[in-house]
Formats: structure tokens, sequence, C-alpha cells
């Protein structure tokens, strides 16, 4: 009895032990939030690339959510994607805007990141860009084929109209632009918020 007394008091005077059981840690998720915050930031500089088609405008907001995709996973990135697409909805309103953003968001970050964790190099970022790219235009044309007709009451035909001289050209030009911000912004920062055991040498 009296070593069961004895077993009990020496139990209590230990230290409870917690094991975190949240997928992403404590860095991941502050570089999320900082992540988040830059790209709703870059999500109202918007930029016309398309003459004569004013609301087809390039903005950088999908540049953060690729940076963490490569860093980290596919579903912190589209994560990071759809906050912010979410967030700005909150600012502007256009949440019909936002689906379509958020569909962008997860065809480019998730074959992206999916792509490049199973082939950390320089080659490997190039392809997974390129494969997002193609991923990207294929939904965003399907995205604006239905919800165009749907929400905003712009005939299928006007939207068909559109694919070739503007739709394809404009997400072209996008995922070139982000490719390029992209690989420099991650190149010079990957060392600092990629775990040390993900770091590879010279990519």
């Amino acid at each position: 009895m009296a070593k069961k007394a004895q077993t009990q008091t020496q139990n209590e005077s230990e230290p409870t032990q917690f094991t975190n059981t949240n997928k992403w840690t404590t860095k991941e998720l502050a570089i999320m939030a900082l992540m988040c915050a830059i790209a709703v930031l870059l999500s109202f500089i918007e930029i016309p690339l398309i003459p004569g088609v004013s609301f087809l405008r390039y903005d950088a907001s999908l540049v953060p959510a690729l940076v963490c995709g490569f860093a980290y996973s596919g579903g912190i990135g589209v994560t990071v994607g759809i906050i912010c697409a979410a967030i700005h909805a909150m600012f502007t309103g256009n949440w019909v805007g936002a689906v379509m953003n958020m569909i962008v968001a997860i065809a480019v970050i998730a074959p992206a990141a999916s792509i490049y964790h199973h082939h950390r190099t320089f080659k490997g970022a190039i392809v997974a860009l390129v494969v997002s790219a193609i991923v990207m235009i294929v939904a965003a044309c399907l995205a604006n084929l239905v919800i165009d007709p749907l929400f905003y009451g712009i005939p299928l035909e006007s939207v068909e109209a559109l694919i070739v001289p503007a739709l394809i050209p404009f997400n072209i030009a996008k995922a070139v632009i982000n490719a390029v911000i992209t690989l420099i912004v991650y190149k010079s920062i990957s060392n600092l918020i990629t775990p040390v055991k993900d770091q590879v040498r010279g990519r």
C-alpha cells in the first residue's frame, strides 16, 4: 500500500507532458499569416494586361501562396491562396470573383507544389510551374465559361469568343509573371522559411 502511494506521489510530481497535435508548426502558421497579409495587399494592385479587356487585370497575390506551396506543402499554399481571395472579397464584396480566384489558386498551387516536392531542383521548379500554368489556363477558361453566364449574365457565346484572343493570352502572361517572381522570391528566402530538413543546396 505504501509502495502504491509512493508511486502515485512520484507520478503527481512529474510535469505533465503535452504533445502538439497540430498538423502545422507554429513557424508555418506564422509564415502563413505573413504571406496572407502580403497576398491581400498585392491583390489590390491590379494591372491590365490585355488592351480593350478591362476586366482582365493582373495582380501578384498568388506569388506568396506559391512560395508557401514550394516551402511547405500544397495544402499550406492553397490555404494561403483561398484565405487571400476570401479577405479580398470581404473588402470588395465580389464573392463571385473570389470563387474564381480560389479555383485558379487551387489549379496553380496544388500541381506546382506536388511536383516540386518530388523534384526539389531548379529544373523541378520549372517543370512544376509549366504544368501548373497549363492547369491554370484550362481551369480559368472553364470557370469563365460556367460562372460568367450564370452570375454575370454574359452570353456564353461572348465568353467563348474571348477565350482565344483574351483569356488564353492573359493567363499565359499571368503564369509567366507569377513564375518569374516566384522563382526570384523563393530563391532569395527559401533558406529562411523552409524547414532545415527540406533545404537543398543550390536550389
